[in-house]
């Protein structure tokens, strides 16, 4: 694993034996937390650059950051459209 730049390693070493000792849902539950929060905050991202984007445009963009655009694209392309 990378050490970040502001981590020192026995810092380093003090947070992952910490993680190790947690259980598997325990660490499960903190990754998906993780994820939401990413997904958050690329979601306001993409609203702070584009305020006047629909809800739809935003949410292309932001599939599209998260799986890149040619599998957002075949996605987007494959759903149903609702009347």
């Amino acid at each position: 694993m990378t050490l970040a730049a502001d981590t020192t390693r026995g810092a380093r070493r003090i947070q992952l034996d910490a993680l190790q000792r947690l259980d598997g849902p325990t660490r499960l539950e903190m990754a998906c937390a993780m994820s939401d929060d990413a997904r958050s905050i690329s979601e306001a991202g993409v609203r702070h650059r584009h305020p006047d984007w629909s809800e739809g445009e935003v949410h292309r963009a932001l599939l599209e950051l998260m799986v890149g655009a040619d599998l957002a694209r075949r996605v987007l392309d494959a759903q149903p459209t609702t009347a």
